[in-house]
């Protein structure tokens, strides 16, 4: 079950001037940033109200994020759900025929559990679940 949505991530070229807009302008405020190396990100969370905005970076020129920059440009990259149980949620969406990129939870940020599912499925949407307090090893 879909419990809220936990955070809109946005693709950006270069973090200081990103956040020169979000911090300085909107007065969000960074609460933590992230190197996920196996994703060849860097990644910026800025609270507001009940969810956040990701600001994810490219720290390889052949990343997926560096790709998706080069092909799309900078902007929203994708919504993510707090689910109740993730992998109940990937059997269910799988049972129904829907797509996804990760039939098995990988790792994300913080070392949590997540998954997504693929735009052709989401009306181009690419959506990232989230299983709260759930970290792998």
């Amino acid at each position: 079950m879909i419990k809220r949505i936990d955070h809109v991530a946005v693709v950006v070229e270069n973090m200081d001037d990103a956040t020169a807009f979000w911090q300085d302008a909107l007065g969000l405020k960074i609460s933590h940033t992230e190197n996920i190396a196996d994703q060849e990100s860097v990644i910026a969370f800025l609270p507001v109200g009940g969810s956040e905005v990701e600001l994810v970076e490219p720290t390889t020129e052949t990343s997926g994020i560096a790709r998706y920059l080069d092909k799309r440009g900078p902007g929203i990259h994708h919504v993510c759900f707090e689910v109740d149980n993730l992998q109940a949620t990937l059997d269910r969406l799988d049972a129904q025929g829907i797509e996804l990129i990760n039939r098995e939870p990988t790792t994300g940020a913080g070392g949590t559990r997540v998954a997504f599912v693929h735009p052709r499925s989401a009306n181009g949407v690419l959506v990232e679940l989230y299983e709260r307090g759930i970290a792998t090893e």
